[in-house]
């Protein structure tokens, strides 16, 4: 089974050409214009990761990721942001937000294909670990 990441962005050019590259990589793409459409596919369709912008015109990505980690369903997904903007660590709220990496749009997509191969890594990593059975 591909592996499927849910793209959300509300310019429908890096949609485009986040699928294009993500699909050349053998994932399966899901996309959504806006937070509240993220929250629903990613409850609804259950992605392998997120690739998620931070300006978005409903809910911003942070309160997006804030919500993703108050549900159970959507807790452990792991997030890449890729947005316009550096990340917001001064502020508390950006500080606490957890993602598994950080790039800045004109990124190299290379950078974006690895990084969301890294952050499905991670995490498989994290799920064996606690699917193994602890030793006597």
């Amino acid at each position: 089974m591909k592996p499927r990441v849910l793209i959300v962005d509300d310019e429908p050019d890096v949609l485009e050409l986040v699928d294009f590259q993500l699909s050349g990589e053998g994932f399966e793409v899901l996309r959504a214009a806006n937070g509240l459409e993220a929250l629903r596919r990613a409850r609804c369709e259950t992605p392998s990761v997120i690739v998620l912008d931070v300006l978005l015109p409903d809910l911003d990505g942070i309160a997006v990721c804030e919500i993703l980690r108050s549900q159970p369903s959507t807790r452990d997904v792991p997030v890449v942001v890729l947005s316009a903007l550096d990340r917001p660590s001064g502020t508390a709220r950006g500080a606490k937000v957890k993602v598994s990496k950080w790039l800045k749009k004109g990124s190299d997509l290379a950078s974006l294909s690895h990084s969301v191969r890294a952050a499905l890594d991670e995490h498989r990593a994290r799920v064996e670990l606690r699917l193994k059975p602890e030793e006597a």
